[in-house]
């Protein structure tokens, strides 16, 4: 018999069930934890980015006790009004006495001795370059997912990261939710048997850029946003949604870069970066990946990624909602997961009963971030590292390049480089070459 548990997180059950370890996880629901007195020695973070994914997550820094968040930068002068009206405000409300900068370039924020950590949650084509530059800095670093743009990127980032002893942690948060830490415990405890088959829904590939020109914003400094990219790109609102600071009116929808080959990777990065991480995960494929990736309209109508072992890895769905999530397909069982939602062939296998209460935006869940500054005050790594984040990103990627040249492609994990790739054209899609003026390293 199916049975399903299909109910919402509360906010209040997650931070009690994420394995984060922080002292006083019961104060972050409330803002009363923020009204103590503010001590000398606390992690200093600055934010890189502040669009609507950065302001999820800077309302989870500060409340995080012992952190303060001082400095923002975006190339959006509206973005930098906002973040300093809301960081004041709550810090004012809290009782805190603290000084806000914000910058336009994300080196005068580097530049800044008294930041430990900085967050990074700009367009997935400057991720490696500030965080390269950031560890360089000596900065910690926060970053959003996909981890890089291009696998090249990936690797100079990994190289960089255990050169410079930073702490990188990547914001493939499903990791720190319970239901995807049962159901990969279950897998890999083989509670489902030996599984052959794996379905992780993410969505499309890129498609190429064709939103019409729009008049460009006085304050929105349109060259440091395309930054290294070298194809010309016209400004379109779509690519930054409007807001306004007073009267207050924030993102109606996420920025359309992401969908568009030219500045992102479709919902194959995009999605990819949480479900396949959890399949990558759940095979025990962490730091390694498939060895054969098929793409759309090649003789099937998903992705479809071969491991050595011979499991198989598809973005087919798993239900008619097209619910973007993960099954896993074992010979004794099988298991779905997704956010707030665990439907399983036994009841054996569901998680805990979970409390009811306010879910909230998944983005408003803080352990992922808590479990950051634990890595950084400890020295340790985070539950995403810079390899892990590399190896799922790469999974991601792979399927783009794929389906960009219509063909199966044959990859080698272990050396990061194509097999039998006899016109050379997959391995120049490891990377790109940067507009003029832009460097990596």
């Amino acid at each position: 018999m199916e049975n399903q548990l299909k109910k919402g997180v509360s906010r209040r059950q997650f931070l009690g069930t994420a394995a984060i370890g922080v002292a006083g996880v019961a104060m972050f629901s409330s803002l009363s934890a923020c009204k103590q007195k503010v001590v000398d020695n606390s992690l200093k973070i600055g934010i890189i980015g502040m669009g609507q994914q950065a302001m999820f997550l800077m309302n989870g820094f500060l409340q995080i006790p012992g952190v303060k968040v001082v400095a923002g930068c975006d190339v959006y002068g509206v973005k930098r009004q906002r973040f300093e009206k809301k960081v004041k405000a709550f810090y004012a409300k809290a009782g805190v006495e603290i000084e806000i900068q914000t910058y336009e370039k994300y080196q005068d924020l580097l530049a800044r001795p008294d930041i430990n950590a900085v967050v990074i949650a700009v367009p997935d084509h400057s991720h490696a370059m500030i965080a390269i530059a950031a560890c360089k800095a000596g900065k910690d670093v926060y970053l959003e997912k996909p981890m890089t743009f291009t696998i090249n990127e990936g690797q100079e980032l990994r190289k960089v990261v255990r050169e410079t002893n930073r702490i990188l942690a990547v914001g493939s948060q499903q990791r720190s939710d319970p239901n995807f830490q049962h159901a990969v415990k279950l897998v890999q405890e083989g509670a489902l048997g030996q599984i052959e088959k794996v379905h992780a829904y993410v969505g499309a590939p890129p498609k190429p850029y064709d939103l019409p020109e729009e008049t460009l914003p006085a304050d929105l400094n349109w060259d440091l946003w395309l930054g290294s990219l070298p194809t010309p790109i016209h400004y379109n609102s779509q690519l930054n949604p409007p807001i306004t600071v007073e009267p207050e009116k924030n993102e109606q929808f996420w920025g359309g870069w992401r969908w568009y080959k030219e500045m992102g990777g479709g919902f194959t990065t995009d999605w990819g970066a949480h479900m396949f991480d959890i399949a990558q995960w759940g095979l025990g494929m962490d730091k390694s990946g498939p060895v054969e990736i098929s793409p759309v309209a090649d003789g099937t109508q998903y992705m479809q990624f071969t491991y050595a072992n011979g499991v198989i890895l598809t973005s087919e769905p798993f239900d008619e909602k097209n619910t973007k999530g993960v099954k896993f397909i074992g010979k004794d069982g099988w298991l779905e997961v997704s956010r707030g939602h665990f439907l399983a062939s036994d009841d054996k296998f569901l998680p805990p009963a979970q409390a009811e209460g306010d879910t909230g935006p998944y983005e408003t869940k803080i352990p992922h971030q808590v479990n950051f500054i634990e890595a950084v005050k400890e020295r340790k790594d985070p539950v995403v590292p810079v390899e892990i984040g590399h190896s799922s990103c790469t999974v991601c990627t792979l399927g783009n390049i794929a389906c960009d040249l219509k063909r199966t492609i044959k990859w080698d994990p272990a050396t990061e480089t194509f097999v039998d790739d006899v016109d050379g054209e997959a391995t120049k899609r490891l990377h790109y070459q940067y507009r003029e003026g832009w460097n990596l390293l």
